[in-house]
């Protein structure tokens, strides 16, 4: 019996300290880390490929920046974890969404590590991933996550093992928008669009009305952007405002929509915290609109930095490791890689034992008075 309680305890470490390799690399942003099942992170490493103001990036161009930096970002992110390829218990890639060429480089290198170190692989949903790295660095327990970055918009919260779309947007991400204003006024893509419209945005005095477009718990950011180019054609050129003022307002605009639909959501699953994930989530007005608008309703936002919530490797090796353990593997010739993989498809069974509190039922209205009829003419 000794001997089976020391077998036992030898098997429960193991499980404890399992590590990933995680290759990130959806857009511009290429990413590998490696990570512990507790959420230990002990490496993180990344590399961006930046464009000339004015201009984004094309699938092809950013698969040739994947493809030059990825060898060298798996050899770093190993030495500074200073793990060897053996100690490593699973590879995990992105398998979506993104775009097609960058996540292709990605997932041709993470079977060939596979297939040398004899590791199983995992792939990875890209927009489940945000959101779980987002929930063990906070600490954040049944939030409803505001899912924002160039390429997904959505609000989404756990219920019956997956995570559930409540909304999101029916045209253009909130980052596409941002980035594409971003180019039309010729700001830098170092170190991101969206990074250098927040610090524009802090010198705007002047708020400048654009279309709010919010459809149920859905939102558009297509006519806004549309909207927005010709305001910039026009009141730049007569001075009547400054890139600042119309940063600021497009920044006000689009973050009040995306913080009523995310409001409204947390209302109908009676949960008190809000997490923000994604690339524009590191955005800190964000932050304190999301803040202000928990603190009302007696709840909390977490967020985090541009650490975790841009792209990175870690967020795939975390959720991959979650996926593996509860018998998650990716067959070497299922290891393909897809453009379009919605959060819902992913059956969240790790989180089985996990479930959100109920949420208080919702009252019928019923008229105190029984209504007359209306006469009839």
């Amino acid at each position: 019996l000794g001997c089976g309680r020391a077998g036992d305890s030898l098997v429960q470490r193991r499980v404890a300290t399992m590590i990933a390799l995680g290759i990130e690399g959806s857009a511009n942003k290429l990413g590998v880390g490696i990570v512990r099942e507790d959420g230990s992170i002990l490496s993180n490493v990344r590399h961006t490929f930046i464009t000339p103001p004015g201009t984004g990036f094309l699938p092809k161009e950013t698969a040739a920046h994947h493809r030059t930096h990825i060898i060298r970002l798996v050899r770093e992110a190993l030495e500074e974890a200073k793990i060897k390829p053996e100690e490593l218990d699973c590879v995990c890639y992105t398998k979506g969404p993104g775009m097609g060429g960058p996540l292709r480089v990605c997932a041709v290198v993470a079977r060939m590590l596979a297939q040398m170190w004899k590791k199983p692989m995992v792939g990875v949903n890209h927009c489940v991933a945000h959101i779980e790295m987002g929930r063990v660095v906070t600490g954040a327990a049944h939030p409803v996550a505001l899912y924002v970055s160039g390429g997904n918009t959505q609000v989404i919260s756990f219920a019956q093992d997956r995570y559930r779309i409540f909304g999101e947007t029916i045209d253009i991400a909130v980052g596409n928008c941002l980035d594409r204003f971003a180019r039309l006024v010729k700001l830098s893509n170092d170190p991101s669009p969206g990074y250098n419209i927040e610090q524009e945005a802090k010198k705007g005095t002047k708020f400048v009305e654009l279309p709010y477009v919010v459809k149920g718990m859905d939102v558009s950011f297509a006519g806004i952007l549309s909207n927005i180019e010709d305001v910039a054609k026009t009141k730049l050129e007569s001075g009547e405002c400054t890139v600042a003022d119309l940063c600021y307002s497009l920044q006000e605009t689009v973050f009040a929509m995306l913080v009523e639909t995310t409001e409204r959501a947390m209302a109908h699953c009676g949960t008190k915290e809000v997490l923000a994930v994604g690339g524009v989530g590191c955005n800190k007005r964000l932050h304190q609109m999301l803040a202000d608008m928990a603190e009302d309703r007696g709840g909390l936002a977490y967020t985090t930095d541009e650490r975790y919530c841009i792209d990175n490797g870690a967020m795939i090796a975390y959720t991959g490791l979650l996926m593996f353990r509860h018998g998650y593997v990716t067959p070497i010739e299922e290891a393909t890689c897809t453009q379009r993989f919605r959060t819902d498809e992913v059956l969240v069974n790790w989180r089985a034992d996990d479930a959100p509190p109920v949420a208080p039922k919702q009252s019928l209205w019923f008229p105190a008075v029984p209504e007359t009829k209306m006469p009839v003419a």
